[in-house]
């Protein structure tokens, strides 16, 4: 299947796509109201509900624009960022709002239930601009995404 028709076909099944569907897919958080679905052998994440999914895009909007110095891009929201950046965004500014929801834990390597994560922030902030972006920003600039390894031919 090409690009086009991938693309063309995921659309039309993944009406409700999920905002954090990179993260996802790498393994480095979970979320309760995601279900995983298969295209031509390859893997799309679809949100179950409205709000839920409203919430991820509204969030992952702060984090971008916050995130803008960090990861040096320029000021256009809607270019669609590179794969490492992406996920820098959302693995690490999950982390991050963990941290600041629950400062005496550890920070774990997989964030367990986006969903949940972000119903407690906005019962604790009121609204995801008044989140603490200077502590989320430390635990984006930190994450580093995991290099594919090469092969190197033996001479």
């Amino acid at each position: 299947m090409d690009q086009d028709a991938f693309r063309t076909t995921y659309r039309e099944v993944n009406e409700r796509f999920c905002a954090f569907e990179k993260s996802l897919l790498t393994n480095q958080c979970t979320c309760s109201q995601s279900e995983r679905f298969c295209i031509a052998e390859r893997e799309g994440v679809h949100c179950h509900i409205d709000d839920g999914q409203q919430r991820c895009l509204e969030v992952l909007d702060n984090l971008r624009e916050q995130a803008r110095f960090a990861l040096r891009t320029d000021n256009d929201s809607r270019r669609t960022l590179p794969h490492g950046k992406a996920i820098r965004i959302q693995v690490g500014g999950m982390r991050g709002i963990y941290h600041v929801l629950n400062p005496a834990e550890p920070i774990p390597e997989t964030v367990i239930d986006i969903n949940a994560v972000l119903v407690k922030a906005l019962e604790k902030y009121s609204d995801f601009s008044k989140l603490p972006f200077s502590d989320i920003m430390q635990q984006i600039a930190a994450y580093d995404v995991k290099k594919r390894s090469r092969r190197h031919k033996d001479k």
